[in-house]
């Protein structure tokens, strides 16, 4: 069971990819950073151990502002 990202976490270089997807707008998101892991075949039977952070640093991707990107669309995804 994938445990839900709530009003009291949020979302760290330890979250896993299954758990940033689970909101509409991340998949928009981390295209724009182009994680390749979006579209890669065996994403589907990686997501939920695969670490943003770890993602980050295999791909030269700016963890801090995808990081700022992803929690500030969260907290508005969650206000609704």
């Amino acid at each position: 069971m994938i445990k839900r990202i709530n009003k009291k976490n949020k979302i760290t270089e330890n979250t896993t990819l299954a758990k940033i997807l689970e909101f509409p707008k991340a998949s928009k998101i981390l295209a724009k950073y182009n994680l390749p892991c979006l579209n890669c075949p065996m994403a589907v039977f990686e997501t939920g151990v695969l670490k943003i952070g770890k993602v980050c640093k295999m791909y030269n991707i700016n963890l801090g502002s995808l990081l700022k990107e992803l929690n500030e669309a969260y907290r508005v995804n969650i206000k609704k």
